[in-house]
């Protein structure tokens, strides 16, 4: 009898456990996490670095650090990048300020990866029934590294859908980001540029770094709109 007692806790607790830790519960998890995520971005409106600048007690290399640490966080909670490497450019230069934007490029590429392919592969995985969906699984987990460039190089697809599209495919941890890290470089380049050289939107280099965001932008949504064409054809 004492034995039957004692056993109906451990039963429950071990249900419980498996509920907590079931997919469906994962990535309620990550929902929630987002959804603060971006609570927080509203809240504190870290977009306001372009308007406001770095507090004025942080400089060097320590200040480009937590920049980029900052960067990654606020890439992960859907702060729009653009925005972040424009800030990158007008407070560090155009050489430290594209360094920070990369590295926080990449950290916040792996933050929203490992949350997606922890807390949401499991549960997003089996719902791959459409024609595009799966045609996007497989092309990034059969070509990760190469599908990933191309995302990253012609930006049409918004940074955030990539990096969890591409954690509930089957693409690995380092493809995914030595993709995002060399495929981001062109694009963020012009950005930092651009935020470096704002003072004086006259100049050559800006208006170069202007000019190859617009063509980039545009060459993204015309590969978007072939990519669409071509899987209505299949």
């Amino acid at each position: 009898m004492l034995e039957t007692v004692t056993t109906r806790p451990q039963g429950l607790a071990v249900r419980c456990t498996r509920a907590l830790l079931s997919p469906w519960s994962r990535l309620s998890l990550l929902v929630v996490l987002l959804a603060a995520a971006g609570t927080c971005v509203l809240l504190f409106e870290p977009q306001r670095l372009l308007s406001d600048g770095w507090p004025a007690q942080l400089g060097g290399a320590a200040a480009v650090t937590l920049f980029a640490v900052a960067y990654g966080a606020c890439t992960a909670a859907f702060v729009p990048r653009p925005l972040l490497n424009l800030a990158a450019g007008a407070l560090f230069g155009t050489a430290a300020g594209l360094g920070a934007a990369i590295a926080g490029t990449v950290l916040g590429a792996g933050i929203a990866f490992g949350l997606g392919r922890i807390l949401g592969q499991d549960a997003l995985r089996p719902l791959l029934r459409g024609k595009w969906l799966k045609a996007a699984d497989g092309q990034l987990s059969s070509h990760g590294f190469r599908s990933m460039l191309a995302v990253r190089l012609f930006p049409g697809v918004p940074f955030a859908a990539a990096n969890y599209c591409a954690a509930v495919s089957r693409m690995g941890w380092l493809p995914f980001l030595l993709a995002t890290g060399i495929g981001s470089v062109p694009n963020t380049a012009a950005y930092v540029v651009a935020g470096a050289r704002a003072s004086t939107p006259t100049s050559p280099v800006f208006l170069i770094a202007m000019g190859f965001i617009a063509v980039t932008g545009l060459g993204g949504a015309l590969v978007a709109w072939f990519k669409r064409h071509h899987l209505r054809g299949h």
